[in-house]
Formats: C-alpha cells, sequence, structure tokens
C-alpha cells in the first residue's frame, strides 16, 4: 500500500479553481485545461510520479512558500551533488578499470613474450626431434644388425673356450668337452654351405676354411693322444677307457689316422702277448704256479 500523499493548496490556488470552476463554460483557457487534467490525474496508476513524489518527501519535509519557491533549486543542487557523487565514484572506478588495463596490457605483453620465445624454441627443438628420430631410427637398426651378428656368430663361430679345448698342447689330455667341440666344428662345417647359396659365398668360404683348419687340426691332436693311450696298453689285461673308445670312433672320419691308430693298437697288443707267452714259458705264473712251460718241454704228453 503506497502512503496517502497531502499537498496543501495555497489560497491564491484556491481562489483560482473557484474561478476556474465558474469558467467551466470558457473550455478554451489554457489554464483551466491544465488543472482539470491535474485534477484528474490518478496518481495510483502513474508509478513514474509516485516514486517522483517518494524521492520528494525524503527531503521536501516543509511545505511554505519559500521552500516551494526554492524546490527546483533544491532538485537541481541535490540533482548535481548526486552526479557529483556519481561522478567521483566513477572516477575511482575508472582508475581502477584503467589500473586493470595496464596489468593486462602487462600480462598480454608477458604472453606475446612467451609465445615468441616457445615458437623460437619449437623451431630450434624440431631440428633436434628430427635428429633425435633419426637416431633412434638408426639405433633400432644398429640393434637389429648386432642381434643378428650375435645369432650369426653363435651359429657359425666357435667359443673362446671351444677353441682353447680344440687348440690344446700335446700333452693336454683329451675330454669329453673335446668332443662336444669337434662335433660344433662338424656342424658349422655342414652349415656353413647354406652360406654359400646365398650372396655371403665370401664369408661362407672363409668359415669353411677355418672350420676345416680346425677339423684337421683337432684330429691330429686326438690321433696323437690316442696313440699315445694305445702304447700304454701293454698289460696282460687290456683296460680300454671310454674317452678312447669315443676317440676311435673319431677317428672313423679319417681313415688313414684310424688305420695307424689301429696299427698301434696292434703293436702295444702284440707285444702285451708275446711277452706275457715268454713269461708263461719261462718264469709260470705268479708264484711259480702253474709251472714254467719249459719244465714240461721232455714231456710229450704236454
Amino acid at each position: 500500500m503506497m502512503p496517502d500523499i497531502k499537498l496543501e493548496v495555497p489560497a491564491d490556488t484556491s481562489n483560482l479553481i473557484n474561478n476556474s470552476s465558474n469558467a467551466t463554460t470558457q473550455p478554451s483557457n489554457p489554464l483551466s485545461r491544465k488543472l482539470n487534467k491535474i485534477l484528474e490525474t490518478r496518481l495510483d496508476n502513474d508509478k513514474e510520479m509516485l516514486e517522483a513524489l517518494k524521492a520528494l518527501s525524503a527531503f521536501f519535509s516543509e511545505n511554505s512558500l519559500r521552500t516551494r519557491r526554492n524546490l527546483r533549486g533544491d532538485i537541481e543542487r541535490r540533482s548535481l551533488a548526486i552526479n557529483e557523487e556519481f561522478v567521483r565514484i566513477f572516477k575511482d572506478v575508472k582508475e581502477e578499470l584503467e589500473s586493470m588495463h595496464e596489468d593486462v596490457q602487462a600480462m598480454s605483453s608477458c604472453c606475446e613474450d612467451m609465445t615468441n620465445r616457445l615458437k623460437a624454441a619449437k623451431e630450434q627443438t624440431q631440428d633436434l626431434t628430427a635428429k633425435t628420430t633419426k637416431l633412434q631410427g638408426e639405433n633400432h637398426q644398429l640393434e637389429v644388425r648386432a642381434q643378428v651378428a650375435r645369432a650369426f656368430l653363435a651359429k657359425f663361430q666357435l667359443s673362446s673356450e671351444e677353441m682353447s679345448t680344440l687348440r690344446g698342447g700335446r700333452d693336454t689330455a683329451v675330454t669329453e668337452d673335446f668332443f662336444k667341440a669337434l662335433t660344433r666344428v662338424k656342424h658349422i662345417h655342414d652349415d656353413v654351405k647354406i652360406l654359400l647359396r646365398t650372396n655371403q659365398q665370401t664369408a661362407g668360404l672363409e668359415i669353411m676354411e677355418q672350420m676345416a683348419l680346425l677339423q684337421e687340426t683337432s684330429y691330429e691332436q686326438l690321433y696323437r693322444w690316442a696313440q699315445n693311450e694305445c702304447r700304454g696298453l701293454t698289460q696282460e689285461t687290456c683296460d680300454i677307457t671310454p674317452v678312447l673308445s669315443q676317440a676311435m670312433e673319431a677317428l672313423q672320419d679319417r681313415p688313414v689316422l684310424f688305420k695307424y691308430t689301429l696299427d698301434e693298437f696292434g703293436t702295444a697288443r702284440r707285444c702285451a702277448v708275446v711277452r706275457g707267452f715268454i713269461d708263461a714259458l719261462t718264469r709260470g705264473g705268479p708264484g711259480g704256479t702253474p709251472r714254467p712251460i719249459e719244465m714240461h718241454s721232455h714231456d710229450p704228453m704236454r
């Protein structure tokens, strides 16, 4: 509910109204038309007028001739004060906005500088990235080649332990490892023929020549060892070790060396048999029992 607004009408205005009522028959009077328009106005429907009156009631406390005459000046001074306050506040706002604008400009300059640096760094690192990618590709290719080389060496080359086993000295004993290494040499010599059917014929020929030379050296060493072992078989009981049997089997790949080894074995066994016969003929058994054969030479039945 809006408060009731009461306006006091001056005496001269009342007289004017009375005179105007008498002059209602004169519709051409401008003053009567304005008064009629004011009196016919309904304030309940005019929100702008109500707001203006409410604002006016905030500082228009005394209804007198002097205050009514000075109302226009008071309203203008109040409006001027309000505008000055508005200008002052907006001046502060303007200063804050200018300060903010300067900060934004500084941030924009900083961001632009950072963007330029990032572009320069990107241009510099593009070359480095390309080189890194290229080196990574080359590194991968080298790793693949290294794997291929390791696989090639593992298949077509002997290890250092196998080489030292096959290249032992004259007095080096032949063990099971020697035959394993010799078997591996045979397999490499057979497998290297695959390389002769490819573009690696030079490497194949070199490996084949190396393995062939190594085979001959190994068989020569095995022959000398087997020969020495056979020379030691001069006892009556022939105890042949498994390693000597394996050596005889391996030497069958070299018929000439195998024949010489068998001749040496036969000679050793012949000597052992002859010596055993002479001992049986002249000495008899251990402790003289049985008696020597010569002791029964006079007996034709024996």
